[in-house]
């Protein structure tokens, strides 16, 4: 018998290098096949799942002064850019046979639906994956914060923080092979310890808001769907 997962509801952080996969820039395809892949078999377990896309891979704000443009204009490059990766998650999901809708906290109504949160608890409820764009639509507040946030509108059981490794470790493990692997933290040590899986600010969210905070490796397929029923290598903050 399949194992059962462990929530109902779920928000998935994928940054925007993740879908870089091997490539400098941009969006690698098989990469992007394998994350929708991995996605639908989450939804076949029967698990609402929202998403929430970083945009890394094209245009990161906190670097917009090393080409000459200002904070505040720099994130709105970056949310802008969070829409170009929501738009090709949305359409690998469909190519995957996964129903998606593509909702922004920027108003851009050609494209995309506006994140209404009724509306948006609609789609979930439908079974429909929704993808989350545009971070909270403001300037110095990173996607992890807009992660955290959507997850406590919508009344996620977990936000799965999907990364390059297996966990949270007391260093980079690429860079420090000796670096502590952790199995399970509070989000007081997470602060503490100044440990960088997630901002402060949304750490101190999630906190708030008793959200346990699941962090595990995307790069192997059916992770996901693995670190829902319990199956896969991960730290649980809570």
């Amino acid at each position: 018998m399949a194992q059962q997962p462990r929530f109902r509801r779920v928000l998935l952080k994928v940054s925007g290098e993740a879908l870089m996969g091997g490539e400098e820039f941009g969006i690698a395809p098989s990469t992007m096949r394998r994350i929708a892949g991995d996605i639908a078999e989450a939804r076949a377990l029967g698990v609402q799942v929202a998403v929430v896309v970083g945009g890394g891979n094209i245009f990161r704000g906190v670097n917009s002064s090393k080409i000459g443009v200002g904070r505040v204009a720099g994130d709105n490059m970056g949310m802008l850019a969070t829409v170009i990766n929501a738009l090709a998650l949305r359409s690998a999901l469909e190519d995957a046979g996964v129903e998606a809708r593509v909702q922004s906290a920027i108003p851009m109504h050609t494209v995309c639906e506006q994140f209404i949160r009724e509306r948006a608890d609609r789609h979930l409820r439908r079974g429909r994956v929704l993808v989350l764009a545009g971070g909270t639509g403001n300037p110095f507040f990173t996607t992890d914060s807009a992660a955290i946030l959507r997850a406590s509108e919508l009344g996620c059981d977990a936000v799965l923080k999907a990364t390059k490794v297996d966990g949270v470790y007391s260093a980079d493990p690429e860079q420090e092979p000796d670096a502590e692997r952790y199995d399970a933290l509070t989000y007081n040590e997470v602060l503490e310890r100044d440990l960088k899986v997630m901002d402060a600010s949304a750490v101190a969210l999630a906190r708030d808001n008793r959200i346990p905070i699941l962090v595990f490796s995307l790069h192997n397929a059916g992770s996901f769907a693995r670190a829902l029923t319990g199956r896969e290598a991960s730290t649980v903050i809570r």
